[in-house]
This record gives structure tokens, C-alpha cells and sequence, in this order.
């Protein structure tokens, strides 16, 4: 056997075990049949001797993209000294560093007033431990969530998350300008949004008695990629605030810079109650904290707790990581390179009719497929003038947005697709790409969206 066919058996055998041996519940690999050697950076490289652009970046967690030289060094420093790696909660001086680097990017009036609870690895961990938290500190037990909203994958998470069916919680309508809830969309949509949530908390029978707390994403990431307007989330904070309602904000995928401030909370000037965190903050390592108001802190010893909430690689990766990208301006830069690649997604959205809708904030952006052929949604018979103007959305078209991510695996780019349809081709580079992977990742995306243009569309 030659070595390219060698390679390529190497390849295909691991995929074919995987598939033999794994659950069914496996997501990524199926779209992704690829078999990760190397990687650094935006840039993988798989058992096939394949180089893929990774706009995936570990779902968010790798802020620094693969293996960045400041990870490494991080987490080569704590083997070599021969530090304890499992201490539970217990402090170290590992500890004791990134506890110091992540309250010095917190919000400064936030930070200032803060206790940081550790709790399981992964951010639904965090989700329950914030959930638990409120309803301890509040003594009520009902939480008000977002439609489209994703929190996690364990009970209470999905209780919050946008896919529930059997509750303790309230949705409430999320504000979007595409596909608004009320047909209007824009600063109407936003302000109808924020009227809707007043209106049933101060209405006198709701059916929903005062809730423990509200919890909400600052752009809804495996939603569509939906912002959250500014001012609609300052309403959110003065709606909570004025019936002493917690106001959780989920940070999880928008934190460490990726939409263009160190938290994207901080782009409406809202601070919250409490902050969910986890994904970069680990430094591509498992790591996940809640982070709230200290007149919050009063569950005993004990009360919540996990094993392996002391990870000293992931503190000692994650310290490393908010140092680089608060000393060198990674937030910023993601804004700026962010815009930049809007801008040019808007202007492939004007050239193929199958893209409804562009959106994003930062380095966390979204194009919405949609059914060309199809007529766009007309508005309501007596909304005003101005919304008959407004163009509706057409028909969310997922195999479209498959076979977009099939052509960009294809060309060597990894994406992947989110919304309630999975209509939306996501992009979540690192905040480490360069100025010629960007183009690179932008021209191999439209070159997958003109051929999927081209037709026909095969799954």
C-alpha cells in the first residue's frame, strides 16, 4: 500500500470505528468527517493529509484558536513545577491567578461587588449553578427565558433553553429584526419586546407569579445568531431591577471578546446580576465559573458543588488567555475585523437571493438561507404603511445551509449551522485571524454559497 492510500486508510478506518462504537447523539462528526493530527491556530490539519480553515474555533472555546504559544506555556509551567492538578476547591497560587485576571476584566461596578462560585466544567454546569443560585437567594422558583434561547444540555438548561416543553418557565419574545415576532422588526420590534415581558409581569392575574430570576443570552448563538439591541437590553435591566428580579446574563459563547468588547454585555452599558461564563475562559481546557452580586451569596457549604470544579491546566490556560487578549486589544480588533467581514457578507448577500439575511456582532456572525423561489412573508392586513414597505423573510431553507457547509468542507473551511431551522451558516473564527485568513475564509464561503447557488442541492 502506497502512503497516500495508507493515509486514506488510517483516515476511514478511525472514522468507521467511530461510527461503529459512538452514541447516536454524536453531532459534529457527522457533518464534520474529518479526523483532526494537528492544528494551530485557524488552521487544522487532518488524517488525510487535508489543511481545513476552522471557523468553528471548539463551538467559541478557542479564542486563541489551536494551541496558541501563550496556552502551551501556560499549561507546560504548571506540570513542570509539579502542581497538584486536581485540588478540588481548595486555593492555589494557579488559582488565585486566573481569580485575580478574570475580575480584572469583569465590569469594573460589577466586579467591585462580585463572588465567583466554580462549579462543573462545561457552561450548562454553570447555567444550573446560577438557576439554583436565584431561586436559593430569591426563596421563588419560577424563571423567565427567551424564546430561541440555548443554555445547555442538562435539565435545567433545557427548562431555559429555547426547545423546552415541559417548564417551570416563562418565555418571553426575543427581539429579532428578520424574522421579528410581531412583523415589524427594528427598534418597533425591540420596544414591543421589551412591552410585552412589562405588561405580564405588572398585569394582575399573568398566571406568572413573581419569578426567581431572568436569564438571557447578550446574541443567541445557537439561535440564529441574534444581537440583542442595546437599548432593549438596558429595558430588560430596569424591568428586573425595579421588581428585584435577578437578571442572569448567559456569556458563555459571547464572552473573552468575541463580539467586540470583552463581555458582550458591555456593549449596552448593563450590568447584571449574575454572569454565566465558560467556553474561552478555559483557554480551550474545561472550565466553567458563575460570577454574581455578593448580597446573592448566601447558600451554606456545600450547597452547590462538583469534583472536578478545580481543573489547574484550564485556570492556568484560561488566566493566560484573558491576559493576551486584554493586553493586546483582541476585543477591539474583533470589532473592527468583525464589521469588515459583515460588510462583505452583506454585499454576497445582494448578489445570491438564497441569503435572507446577514447579522452579527464581532467575530460571532450568521447568514440566514433561505428558499429563493419563494415569495417573501407579506405584512399583516392592518399593520401601518410603513411596515408594508418592510420586505418579510422567505422560507428558511436548511438543506440550502447544509449544502453550504458540505461546499465549504469541501474547500477546505469549517462551519457550522445554527437557528431554530438550522438555516443559519455560522462563523466563529478566532480572534487571532489574520487579515489573509480572513479573506481566504471569506472567498472559500463564497465560493460554497455560489455553487450551492448553482444547483442542484444534493444532501
Amino acid at each position: 500500500m502506497c502512503g497516500g492510500e495508507a493515509v486514506r486508510a488510517t483516515h476511514e478506518g478511525i472514522l468507521r470505528r467511530q461510527s461503529a462504537r459512538e452514541s447516536a447523539a454524536r453531532t459534529y462528526a457527522r457533518a464534520l468527517p474529518i479526523v483532526p493530527v494537528r492544528a494551530r491556530g485557524l488552521t487544522i490539519e487532518g488524517a488525510d493529509g487535508r489543511r481545513y480553515l476552522d471557523c468553528l474555533s471548539g463551538a467559541g472555546a478557542l479564542a486563541l484558536g489551536h494551541n496558541h504559544p501563550v496556552v502551551l506555556e501556560a499549561i507546560r509551567k504548571v506540570l513542570d513545577s509539579g502542581a497538584p492538578l486536581h485540588i478540588l476547591d481548595l486555593a492555589t497560587p494557579v488559582k488565585d491567578a486566573f481569580t485575580t485576571e478574570l475580575f480584572r476584566t469583569l465590569p469594573p461596578g460589577f466586579a467591585d461587588r462580585a463572588r465567583v462560585q466554580f462549579c462543573g466544567p462545561a457552561g450548562t454546569d454553570a447555567v444550573e449553578a446560577a438557576l439554583k443560585l436565584v431561586r436559593v437567594a430569591t426563596g421563588r422558583d419560577g424563571i423567565l427565558a427567551f424564546t430561541g434561547a440555548y443554555h445547555g444540555m442538562t435539565a435545567g438548561a433545557l427548562e431555559v433553553s429555547g426547545g423546552a416543553t415541559d417548564t417551570r418557565v416563562t418565555r418571553l419574545p426575543y427581539p429579532q429584526d428578520y424574522r421579528c415576532p410581531f412583523g415589524v422588526g427594528g427598534e418597533r420590534g425591540a420596544r414591543l419586546a421589551a412591552t410585552w415581558t412589562e405588561s405580564l409581569l405588572d398585569d394582575a392575574r399573568p398566571g406568572v407569579p413573581l419569578p426567581a430570576g431572568m436569564i438571557l443570552e447578550p446574541v443567541q448563538g445557537e439561535g440564529g445568531v441574534h444581537p440583542a439591541p442595546d437599548t432593549w437590553l438596558r429595558r430588560m435591566r430596569q424591568i428586573t431591577e425595579d421588581r428585584s428580579i435577578p437578571l442572569i446574563v448567559d456569556e458563555v459563547q459571547t464572552g473573552v471578546g468575541r463580539t467586540g468588547r470583552f463581555w458582550a454585555i458591555e456593549h449596552s452599558g448593563v450590568e447584571p446580576d449574575v454572569m454565566v461564563l465558560s467556553k474561552a475562559i478555559g483557554g480551550s481546557l474545561p472550565l466553567a465559573v458563575v460570577v454574581y452580586r455578593e448580597n446573592l451569596d448566601v447558600w451554606p457549604p456545600g450547597a452547590h458543588a462538583g469534583t472536578f470544579r478545580g481543573n489547574q491546566l484550564a485556570m492556568a490556560a484560561g488566566a493566560a488567555t484573558l491576559a493576551h487578549v486584554r493586553e493586546n486589544g483582541l476585543a477591539e480588533r474583533a470589532a473592527t475585523l468583525g464589521a469588515r467581514m459583515l460588510d462583505r457578507l452583506r454585499s454576497l448577500a445582494a448578489a445570491f437571493p438564497c441569503i435572507g439575511d446577514v447579522r452579527g456582532r464581532g467575530l460571532m456572525m450568521g447568514i440566514e438561507l433561505v428558499d429563493p423561489e419563494a415569495a417573501s412573508e407579506a405584512a399583516p392586513p392592518h399593520a401601518p404603511a410603513a411596515d408594508h414597505e418592510r420586505a418579510g423573510p422567505r422560507p428558511v431553507a436548511p438543506a440550502l445551509a447544509a449544502a453550504v457547509r458540505r461546499e465549504c468542507l469541501k474547500r477546505g473551511l469549517i462551519v457550522e449551522l445554527g437557528g431554530r431551522h438550522a438555516s443559519v451558516v455560522r462563523l466563529l473564527p478566532p480572534l487571532t485571524i489574520s487579515d489573509e485568513q480572513t479573506s481566504a475564509v471569506l472567498d472559500r464561503l463564497e465560493d460554497a454559497v455560489a455553487a450551492v447557488a448553482r444547483g442542484p442541492v444534493h444532501p
